[in-house]
């Protein structure tokens, strides 16, 4: 069984904004804003603790000279950065482009090939390419953020007591494993406790921020964009390589944008503005206060910006606020893995919903496994957060200028933009974007490599799969033939071919060819249940599809022999449920059909390498690889086991 993906150009019927059921919440609910803080702001808002420390690293192989000069432009390059790809890009621009109330790159890419289809194969080829390579940047950094951020929380020990420091890797190892262990079984019970963390979070480091600027007002002249010029026309070298380490202030722009189907725009746009954005600077503007005061204070500004007494507390709530944004990233990193294999660009992977009540809380094992094994060996292989910063910019900012040259696309060509203001205004945007990228490959042999190495490789397994799965899916439809003249053809039978009571559901692709299970079945046994149901779940570019269209029954040309076709509709963030959906078929649609006694029949393909050129043979070597990934079609369609029955075929890629 393989799923069917329509093309975003080729979806009737998709449905539009407002046409489907999710809840959304109110955004002018100030718990709402806070539920945010506590999912969407973790990365970001905790960047403050490597960011100023990574800029002014001695041991960085393009070092920052410790100056009043350069801390007053480093702080304001940090400041504008924030602004402009945080405020401007994402806040202001990019999170208007919502498919359906949804964000996020997948939301994205189909966004832009639902348009790009009207203009040529290639331009869409293309442009969903550069959005799946941004998605596969993304699982770079899902590894990266746990690894960095808890360990520069971790670290903050050293503040403590020096002689705690051999014993910061160890713990960061215990933490992480800590984490990754409990995801099989939710974060629905504690979720409710991630908001108000993060709040006091950001109380906590706006105030230690403030602290430090009265103790040198001085540092507010940072605010002023002059800073940032002067600094960069005059230290033109410096300012450069400086960009590397500066964009980790906006690490997790990407998931303001992401999380913005479970909130809405208003409630992150608010709680950025409002909480996370002042809190941020206030911390940045008092660290660079720090710096002006007492330079030895560089080794860890973020921790010595408090009072002693506050040293420890400081410690335990950033370590609590790391997890937390590194919950956040994996959760991400689930969703984008179901999303892509919705989509069609990975195999159906097991997944589990890990809360009854919360839509979206998912665990998938694989990528869990796959996560835990890379963050560990990161940790273990780097040692500090300073070694890592380097990996973490490139996968970013990567991200960033992919979304940043997707989003221009889509507004020019969705919403009509005047070509003047995308070409000035936009590419101002990508200027900066690709600025940063420039500096960010500067530092490519000191582990800037490393997220430029997962996402090749995830890119490759991702299209490999998905050109396979077209393979596949064309041999499938030579040997089914077309169902029309398959059930025309079961009258004409010889000898002919019985019908016994009861009702039997063979899961299709489509009603274009006829199932391979439904071929097996009658050629080996040559009987056929009294009433058929031929089911095909359509996945549509949308999120989700709303009740009222998930199920389309098509009686093929009236014929009155029991036989229909039945056509599921789910959005790319929902789950499909075969037995559900099909109770909600009016009796009268299948007369005589009983769905709660049916019998459910599954094709299972055996794939093996043909001679045929259709793919290099290491491209056919990895797709069946990947292939062993595929989860339980019954399962997988919540199908009942005891109901089901699976006939296997075999197909030559």
């Amino acid at each position: 069984m393989t799923l069917t993906v329509l093309d975003p150009a080729g979806s009737p019927g998709a449905p539009g904004p407002g046409k489907t059921d999710r809840k959304v919440l109110n955004p002018a609910r100030s718990a709402v804003v806070i539920a945010a803080l506590g999912v969407v702001f973790g990365d970001i808002g905790t960047s403050p603790i490597y960011t100023m420390q990574t800029v002014f690293n001695p041991a960085d192989p393009h070092p920052v000279p410790l100056s009043d000069n350069s801390i007053y432009g480093i702080t304001s390059l940090i400041f504008w950065s924030v602004m402009l790809i945080v405020t401007l890009t994402y806040v202001t621009l990019v999170m208007r482009a919502d498919n359906n109330g949804e964000g996020g790159i997948m939301a994205l890419i189909t966004l832009v090939r639902r348009h790009a289809t009207q203009r040529g194969r290639r331009t869409t080829f293309v442009l969903a390419s550069l959005g799946i390579f941004g998605a596969a940047l993304f699982f770079g950094d899902s590894m990266i953020t746990p690894a960095i951020s808890v360990l520069s929380a971790v670290e903050g020990l050293k503040t403590v007591a020096p002689g705690l420091e051999p014993w910061i890797v160890p713990i960061t190892l215990i933490i992480i494993s800590a984490l990754f262990a409990v995801q099989r079984h939710g974060t629905a019970a504690v979720a409710k406790f991630f908001g108000p963390v993060m709040l006091l979070w950001f109380v906590a480091i706006g105030a230690c921020g403030v602290a430090a600027i009265i103790g040198h007002p001085a540092i507010l002249g940072a605010l002023s964009p002059t800073h940032a010029v002067s600094f960069a026309v005059g230290n033109l070298d410096i300012a450069f390589f400086a960009l590397a380490a500066v964009v980790l202030s906006v690490t997790g722009a990407e998931a303001l944008y992401a999380d913005m189907g479970h909130f809405g725009r208003k409630a992150i746009t608010r709680g950025w503005l409002l909480v996370v954005l002042p809190a941020c600077a206030l911390s940045y503007l008092g660290q660079g206060a720090l710096l002006l005061q007492d330079k030895t204070a560089v080794s860890a500004p973020f921790f010595l910006l408090g009072p002693d007494w506050a040293r420890i507390p400081m410690v335990v709530l950033a370590t609590a606020a790391t997890v937390i944004a590194s919950q956040a990233v994996i959760t991400g990193a689930f969703s984008v893995a179901s999303q892509a294999a919705q989509l069609g660009y990975l195999p159906r992977l097991r997944i589990t919903h890990t809360s009854a009540s919360t839509r979206g809380q998912i665990y998938v094992p694989f990528i869990n496994g796959l996560l835990m094994v890379a963050v560990l060996v990161l940790v273990a292989t780097f040692q500090t957060s300073a070694s890592l910063a380097y990996a973490f910019g490139m996968a970013v900012i990567g991200t960033i200028t992919i979304t940043t040259l997707l989003f221009l696309y889509h507004a020019s060509t969705r919403w009509r933009a005047p070509v003047a203001v995308v070409i000035i205004g936009g590419g101002l945007l990508v200027v900066v974007d690709v600025v940063f990228l420039a500096a960010n490959l500067t530092k490519l042999v000191h582990g800037a490599w490393l997220p430029l190495v997962i996402g090749v490789i995830a890119f490759t397994v991702m299209m490999t799969w998905q050109r396979g799965r077209i393979l596949v899916t064309a041999t499938r439809e030579r040997i089914e033939g077309p169902l029309a003249d398959y059930v025309d053809g079961l009258q004409r039978r010889f000898p002919a071919v019985r019908r016994v009571p009861g009702t039997a559901v063979f899961l299709n692709r489509g009603k274009e060819t006829a199932p391979l299970s439904m071929l097996a079945t009658v050629a080996h046994t040559g009987v056929l249940h009294e009433h058929v149901l031929i089911v095909s779940v359509d996945v549509e570019p949308v999120p989700r599809v709303a009740r009222a269209d998930r199920v389309r029954v098509d009686h093929l040309d009236g014929r009155d022999d029991g036989i229909v076709h039945v056509s599921l509709r789910y959005g790319y963030m929902e789950r499909p449920d075969v037995p559900a959906a099909l109770r909600g078929v009016a009796p009268t649609e299948v007369e005589g059909a009983v769905v709660d006694h049916a019998s459910y029949f599954l094709s299972r393909l055996d794939l093996s390498a043909g001679p045929a050129r259709s793919m290099s043979k290491w491209r056919k070597r990895l797709f069946l690889l990947t292939s062993h990934l595929t989860a339980d079609a019954a399962g997988f369609f919540n199908l009942p086991l005891s109901s089901t029955v699976i006939v296997g075929s075999r197909i030559e890629v």
